[in-house]
């Protein structure tokens, strides 16, 4: 790692203190009337009944109550604070948006082992709409993105620390004792991951995606660790020694911690389907019984919610994408539009959020996993296996059932993995001091004028992604492609 601790720290304070900013001015604009926009009204009610229940949801008459209750908890959190009105419903959806921006400079300065890459990455995830607006939604994504990325930085430690315990094993002569390598000891990082995937799950069940992807990821660090060490037989010794503790900590504990996301759920006599087992009369789980077989029987009805929730033909939802649409954001969402307001110099005005990803950042993402694919199969680079390990979690599972209603929001956690995929090709570009001033000079403006064109960008759309009034030209100039009307 780098030695500029104290400046990395100040560098990444600093933009973490512009990403806050910029995620939290005029956080409570826009509403309907007061009221939540867009899918905020399914999650801002159900975090307010948690918030007056203290801490379940209890109305059976509401249908969409089919995510865990974790992310309504943190919305709840806010609204205690500040109330139920903008502000409240998307505090704590632009703090964890804001930390994301601090994780991101500190986990692309481990990938790097740069502190400059790490601020760009920063800056670049400042600028990222998708990151900038769920930050700013009373909705979930930006929950689960949060978690997520927690978790994969939790995992570059363990990585960083397992390396680490070889080196010492080598320098004290007692790394090939046994052809399978030394035992590590507690791997605490590793367990702090389960947690945080654990907490990922308690949001939406999509975090299993991440449990499966970042569990063969540290095996397989695990293994090429032991290889590097010199330990006879590396991959066999990663499966002795570290699978099961591997399962303990990222299934085990992401299982109990996801369980306990539930608490209050369990010491509510009137949570929603909490006596299931018992008013029906009927246990299909023979071991599971009481409150545990009722939460069974619970998720079975939300899987077969999400299972049913289909597509069907001519009834399309305006703004359903698929996810093939996301990398590059061809099918962005309109989350709210007010036409005929004031205060843009003209007479008829326009007022409006859309989820878009920055096209600067977006646009370039099937060059980034052609290059990342490129790193992995001709250099085994092992930082690209590690980023699109996490892109492709956010990804790839969605194709597995390509006629559920999909919409660009599930792409929230695949953000930062883009930043921190495109960071990596920009070290390429700024090149390293060994090659010399000239080339070193070349590189760092190449990469300053990409910095600064993201930015840019960012800035042309700030009004569709903040709701400011704009004139009804200047609506229509944001709107780049056909597929974003």
């Amino acid at each position: 790692m780098p030695v500029d601790r104290a400046r990395a720290w100040l560098v990444t304070a600093v933009i973490g203190i512009i990403g806050g900013i910029v995620r939290f001015q005029n956080l409570g604009f826009p509403t309907d009337k007061g009221t939540p926009v867009f899918d905020e009204k399914h999650y801002v009610p159900q975090a307010w009944q948690m918030l007056r229940n203290g801490g379940f949801e209890d109305n059976p008459g509401y249908e969409l109550t089919v995510h865990p209750p974790l992310g309504k908890s943190l919305i709840a959190i806010g609204e205690f604070l500040f109330g139920y009105n903008g502000w409240g419903w998307r505090f704590t959806a632009a703090l964890a948006g804001a930390l994301m921006i601090v994780m991101v400079v500190r986990i692309a300065r481990r990938l790097t082992r740069s502190t400059l890459l790490g601020a760009v990455a920063g800056v670049l995830l400042i600028a990222d709409g998708v990151s900038h607006l769920q930050s700013r939604m009373g909705m979930l994504d930006a929950f689960i993105a949060f978690f997520v990325l927690a978790a994969f930085g939790c995992l570059l430690v363990d990585r960083d620390q397992v390396r680490a315990r070889l080196a010492t094993a080598i320098s004290e002569g007692w790394a090939t004792e046994s052809p399978y390598g030394p035992r590590l000891g507690v791997r605490w990082w590793r367990l702090a991951c389960g947690v945080m995937l654990g907490l990922a799950c308690g949001v939406k069940w999509s975090g299993l995606y991440y449990i499966v992807a970042f569990g063969l990821l540290t095996v397989l660090f695990d293994a090429t660790a032991r290889r590097a060490a010199g330990v006879r037989k590396p991959f066999v010794g990663s499966l002795v020694r570290d699978v099961l503790p591997g399962l303990w900590a990222l299934v085990v504990v992401a299982v109990l911690v996801y369980l306990g996301t539930w608490w209050a759920w369990f010491g509510g006599e009137t949570s929603l389907d909490r006596h299931l087992v018992a008013t029906t009369g009927t246990d299909p789980w023979s071991i599971a019984k009481g409150a545990l077989g009722s939460l069974f029987n619970y998720h079975e009805h939300v899987l077969n919610f999400h299972a049913n929730l289909v597509t069907k033909p001519g009834e399309a939802h305006p703004w359903e994408s698929k996810p093939w649409t996301w990398p590059m954001g061809l099918r962005p969402m309109l989350y709210y539009y007010e036409g005929g307001t004031t205060g843009c110099g003209e007479t008829n005005c326009v007022s409006a959020t859309m989820l878009v990803g920055t096209p600067a950042l977006w646009w370039l993402a099937l060059p980034m996993i052609a290059w990342s694919g490129w790193r992995i199969f001709t250099r085994l680079d092992w930082r690209y296996v590690a980023v699109m390990t996490g892109y492709m979690a956010g990804l790839l599972p969605w194709f597995l059932n390509i006629d559920r209603q999909m919409y660009f929001f599930y792409a929230t956690p695949m953000a930062p993995f883009l930043v921190l995929g495109l960071t990596l090709g920009l070290g390429h570009v700024l090149g390293s001091s060994r090659q010399g001033p000239e080339r070193r000079g070349t590189g760092l403006l190449a990469v300053s004028l990409y910095v600064g064109l993201v930015v840019a960008n960012f800035i042309w759309l700030w009004p569709i992604l903040n709701g400011d009034s704009i004139t009804e030209a200047r609506w229509q100039a944001e709107l780049w492609l056909p597929s974003w009307r």
